[in-house]
């Protein structure tokens, strides 16, 4: 893993869900910042996450 890697996954781990400002989990493979908590998979693109909770599609 190169240095701008580490870096960009402190950051992504440094985001709090904004509906239960719970923690959330990084699914590099569909790109998406995932709150357990809500239910709700934020998506990431072009390698900013939208945390808008409009924007997260629902998860199980």
């Amino acid at each position: 893993m190169s240095d701008e890697e580490r870096a960009e996954r402190h950051m992504l781990e440094a985001l709090v869900c904004p509906v239960t400002q719970g923690r959330l989990t990084y699914d590099a493979a569909a790109q998406e910042l995932i709150s357990q908590t809500a239910h709700l998979a934020f998506p990431i693109r072009n390698g900013i996450p939208i945390m808008l909770a409009g924007e997260a599609r629902e998860v199980e």
